[in-house]
This record gives structure tokens, C-alpha cells and sequence, in this order.
């Protein structure tokens, strides 16, 4: 399945980068902001993204609240992301495609896995956003790489596997954070594989 693999494409939040710490800050401050609780809050995320759509922003629009500001301070890297990383960076150049803020590279640097990627291509400084299939050719491009050669790994269906699959990218699907709860309904949606962890990765490619 993943022969004459070139690249090897992540995503960032809840794929590299630990978020669940920053979800529950985000969503403790919808429910300050709407004077109710933080359970309440995060059952009805819940809901919203076993029903494919984005919990947290769903769930302040419905309690008429704008959506709070995302503490990046409270993101940490996956226990596995250094060794998975460091692993597949000798066999494969490793690129990033995220919808980031400004910066990605140097909060990549301060987590320390800089060192193991190739390229990084963010929304922010790229001024286009996944699932646009445009930031995924950018990536291919400047890696000067054809899609059957590389393949994305993400947690989102709907901006990391689609989109790439259509360009006929190889596909990863990391059940890790709210991603995880996606149903998966139409061919489209299918990742050529399904893991549960970073260090899956390693044993596949």
C-alpha cells in the first residue's frame, strides 16, 4: 500500500501536538462566558462532533457566545511524537500541512522536533486554509513531490484525509483528540489506514 513513499505529510493539532488541555481551557471559558457549566459545555461539543461538525465553535454559537481565543500555551507534544518523528525523519523527508497561526515553525523548534522536519507549510503564513486542496499542492510543490509519493497523516476527515485523498495522496487517519469521534459515511471519507498512535505510524510505513 505505501510503497515508493517520498514524503510523509502531519497535520499538527491533535496529530503532533497534544490539545486536549487547551480544548477544556477553551471550553471552560464558553461556559463562564455563558454562565453555565463546564459539563454541560463539553457534552454538548460531544455531540456536535460525533455529528462531524466542530464541537467547541458549534456549541458557542448555540449558547450565543462568541468562541474564545486558543491558549497555545497549554499545547504539549504527544509522548510518542519525538520517537515517531525521529524514526521516520531516517526514512522519509517529513513535511508539516496545518492551519496554524503565525509561527509554527518556531513553536515546532521550541517543542524540540524542528530538527526532523523537512518543510513546513502553515495556513497562516501560505494565506490559504485546509481542506483547499491549494495548501496541499503548495506542500507538494516545494517538496517537488508527486501525490502518489507521499501521504498525509492527520486527525480530521474532513481537512486532512479528504482533500488529500482526492489528489490522490496516500492517507492516515490518527484517532487522536475530537477528530476521533468522526463518522465515517462515503468512500471519499475512507483513509487507506486507521491508527490509534503516533508510534502506529512506525510499524506501518
Amino acid at each position: 500500500m505505501f510503497e515508493n513513499i517520498e514524503w510523509v505529510f502531519f497535520d499538527v493539532g491533535s496529530t503532533i501536538i497534544d490539545e486536549h488541555i487547551a480544548y477544556e481551557h477553551r471550553m471552560k471559558d464558553i461556559a463562564d462566558l455563558a454562565n453555565t457549566t463546564y459539563s454541560s459545555v463539553y457534552e454538548t461539543a460531544m455531540e456536535f462532533y460525533k455529528q462531524n461538525k466542530k464541537g467547541d465553535l458549534e456549541t458557542a454559537k448555540l449558547l450565543g457566545v462568541d468562541l474564545t481565543k486558543w491558549h497555545k500555551e497549554d499545547e504539549v507534544l504527544y509522548s510518542d511524537a519525538y520517537e515517531c518523528l525521529e524514526i521516520l525523519s531516517g526514512r522519509y523527508k517529513i513535511g508539516i500541512i496545518a492551519n496554524q497561526s503565525l509561527g509554527t515553525k518556531d513553536r515546532l523548534e521550541q517543542h524540540g522536533i524542528l530538527q526532523y522536519i523537512d518543510l513546513v507549510i502553515a495556513s497562516a503564513e501560505e494565506g490559504v486554509a485546509k481542506p483547499d486542496k491549494k495548501i496541499f499542492e503548495i506542500a507538494l510543490e516545494r517538496g517537488n513531490c508527486k501525490p502518489n509519493n507521499a501521504v498525509m497523516i492527520g486527525d480530521r476527515i474532513d481537512n486532512d484525509i479528504i482533500p488529500a485523498k482526492l489528489l490522490g495522496m496516500h492517507t492516515i487517519w490518527i484517532k487522536q483528540g475530537f477528530g476521533q469521534y468522526c463518522n465515517v459515511t462515503q468512500e471519499v471519507e475512507k483513509a487507506d489506514c486507521v491508527v490509534h498512535s503516533l508510534m502506529d505510524i512506525c510499524n506501518i510505513l
